[in-house]
């Protein structure tokens, strides 16, 4: 009270003026004539009473009934009846970036009892209420989800579900559980953020789609529609589902998937499942059997009556197989069947397999011998299967394993069992080359006829079952024999080698001695050829001493002759001049004629006499002629000398020899030879 004392006339003037006022201002705000709402948020009007009465069909009032209005209130001042309508702020829906958001109408047509989810057709404006519900929107969860963004919608005809939060008005607990529930559902599927498959993951997505007309009898998987982008309902992959419905799309799941990239789907009209792509390894195909696909005549030919193969597309067997690679294939539509196509090893050996394990299931094959022994065989065989008839490999045993367990093994089975029934034992481990060989050849036919190609069959060691030793025994003894058999084959080419080594030490020996005979030989050659170059030289010797003995003969002869007439003719000569000039000169002439004819004597006897000369040198070289020449002492050939005026002398031996004993009687005394007088 004191302070209003200081007031003044003023002060009293603006507090009576602004008091009603203030009550003014407050009454207009709680009798809600003024309404002020933030720009970040709007304002759901409910009409409290209208003269217009209330709504009689639906939850929004269209023609200005009590009740929720279509039409909401942005941010600012606003004027109102006063005590009409209660104002609801709410929160501007927003769409965080990547993620989705699920609308849920209150109000509009019903939905029939094959829809699932409420048709946008038409009525896909959701910030539009009034026009949704004229155009016939239904009511319940729609098909069309909100992207990224902010949106100006009325909460209380439509509920929208985010991943952070429900935006929704006047929630009683019925229904925050149901929309909780539905929420939960969405989020199980990942429902609120787009799908999205990476390339380096190798998964493809498999849709399943909840809403549409359900599919014929006897169809599983429901066919590609409108995957075109240029077709008008093309459905982009199922993220508009108007389309897809429009273009003819089944519920259920699809044979069509989603490949690589991001794809924003309404969770509650599909599903997705991720599963890996196909892939089928080098040396390997893939045939195809489809469980969907149009009706198609099998293409097999009537003598293949092991099925229906048809032709790519078509429900059955593909005939054409898928070569190596990665495929985007719908597992559901379909089965791929891996077929290898390069040679595999299929063995029967118990707990060993080969790398496609189709023989995991096979053991050794048991036998019985002639002989009554009931070996075990391990063996192996080498097959290929050619790519293009892959396909009816699979068409008429439905997989490679259930061809291998179910034909191949008990077709090789019985075989080798027929073949062991005619052999013994020890026949079959010492055969067991040719029987591999003759196998591969007969069973090749057999394996071809099931458009199979045998390459080998490879056939182990026969071997005791558990628990026998019978066989054991037999090897032992056999190998017994073996070893006395490779005994007495060392000791032959132990005494092969020795004979060899005696006859290797003879050759050795004489290729040592070679060089001393042929040396020999070549001396005793050389010899023969000295001897006769020798004898023939000896013989031209002696022919050449004949010749000269007989020149020297002649030439002693003459000699004497003209020696004998020379004298003659001095004598002559010197008798005519003696007894020209008187007989007093003949003794004169005489004694000259003594002395000449003495000296001439002596001459001739100093010197052995001519013919002595002669003589003593042909049978020198006669002598050593015979010695080289190892002749014969009669000589095969006989010379002769011509006689002369007194007389010849006989053979040149018997010459010789007279001469010589001649000679050896004048030594010894005998009187010398008169030279002949002169006339």
């Amino acid at each position: 009270m004191e302070n209003l004392q200081y007031l003044g006339p003023m002060g009293w003037r603006v507090i009576v003026f602004a008091v009603p006022v203030i009550v003014v201002v407050l009454l207009f705000w709680w009798s809600g004539v003024i309404r002020y709402i933030p720009n970040d948020r709007l304002g759901i009007l409910e009409k409290l009473w209208s003269f217009r009465g209330s709504v009689e069909t639906g939850f929004i009032a269209l023609y200005g009934e009590a009740g929720f209005q279509p039409e909401v209130v942005r941010g600012g001042l606003h004027v109102f009846m006063p005590f009409q309508y209660s104002m609801h702020r709410a929160n501007l829906v927003t769409i965080p970036q990547g993620q989705i958001g699920y609308v849920f109408a209150r109000d509009g047509e019903p939905l029939p009892p094959t829809q699932t989810l409420a048709s946008n057709i038409d009525a896909d404006d959701f910030q539009d209420v009034r026009s949704f519900l004229t155009k016939g929107g239904q009511k319940g969860p729609q098909r069309k989800i909100l992207r990224e963004g902010t949106y100006a919608i009325n909460l209380a005809q439509f509920i929208v579900l985010t991943a952070q939060s429900t935006y929704a008005v006047n929630l009683n607990a019925l229904e925050q559980k149901l929309f909780a529930d539905m929420s939960t559902l969405i989020s199980e599927r990942n429902g609120f953020e787009p799908v999205v498959i990476h390339d380096a993951e190798d998964l493809i997505g498999i849709v399943t789609i909840h809403d549409g007309p359900a599919l014929p009898d006897g169809e599983i998987i429901a066919p590609t529609v409108s995957n075109n982008p240029k077709d008008p309902n093309f459905h982009n992959n199922f993220q508009d589902p108007e389309k897809f419905l429009n273009a003819g799309g089944y519920r259920g799941r699809q044979l069509q998937v989603l490949a690589d990239g991001s794809y924003f789907l309404n969770r509650i009209f599909a599903t997705v499942e991720l599963v890996e792509k196909t892939i089928i390894d080098v040396g390997t195909v893939g045939v195809v059997v489809s469980y969907t696909g149009r009706r198609s005549a099998d293409i097999s030919g009537q003598s293949y009556r092991h099925g229906e193969l048809v032709e790519t597309g078509a429900r059955g067997v593909w005939s054409t197989p898928l070569l190596p690679g990665k495929y985007a294939f719908n597992t559901y539509a379909g089965n791929i069947i891996i077929v290898p196509t390069t040679n595999f090893v299929l063995k029967w050996m118990k707990e060993q397999f080969g790398e496609h394990r189709l023989d995991e299931n096979l053991s050794e094959v048991s036998l019985i011998t002639k002989d009554a022994f009931e070996p075990v065989l391990p063996l192996s065989v080498v097959v290929h299967i050619d790519y293009m008839k892959a396909p009816l490999v699979v068409q008429r045993f439905g997989d490679i394993k259930r061809l291998v367990e179910q034909t191949l093994d008990p077709m090789v089975s019985a075989y080798f069992k027929n073949i062991a029934q005619t052999k013994t034992l020890i026949q079959l481990l010492q055969e067991r080359s040719e029987i591999q060989r003759k196998s591969g050849d007969e069973m090749r036919e057999k394996f071809g006829s099931y458009s199979l190609e045998l390459q080998e069959v490879l056939i182990g060691t026969p071997r005791a079952s558990n628990g026998q030793n019978s066989i054991e025994q037999i090897l032992i003894q056999l190998r017994e024999r073996q070893i006395a058999v490779e005994k007495v084959e060392t000791y032959k080419l132990q005494e092969a080698a020795a004979i060899q080594e005696r006859t290797l030490r003879e050759k050795e020996a004489l290729a040592e001695q070679q060089a001393k005979i042929t040396t020999s030989a070549l001396t005793i050659e050389i010899s023969e050829n000295e001897g006769k170059a020798q004898l023939a030289r000896t013989r031209q010797q002696a022919e050449t001493i004949q010749v000269t003995a007989k020149a020297e003969a002649e030439k002693v002869r003459l000699a004497g002759l003209g020696e004998a007439d020379r004298i003659k003719a001095i004598a002559l000569a010197d008798a005519e001049r003696i007894k020209a000039t008187g007989l007093a000169d003949a003794q004169k002439v005489r004694a000259v004629g003594l002395a000449e004819a003495e000296a001439t004597e002596k001459k001739v006897a100093a010197f052995g006499g001519p013919d002595y000369q002669l003589h003593s040198q042909v049978l020198m070289r006669f002598a050593e002629a015979i010695e080289n020449g190892k002749l014969p002492l009669v000589p095969q050939i006989q010379v002769g000398g011509a006689g002369g005026e007194k007389g010849g002398a006989n053979g040149l031996v018997e010459m010789m020899l007279s001469m010589l004993v001649a000679d050896r009687l004048g030594r010894q005394g005998a009187p010398a030879a008169v030279p002949a007088q002169a006339e």
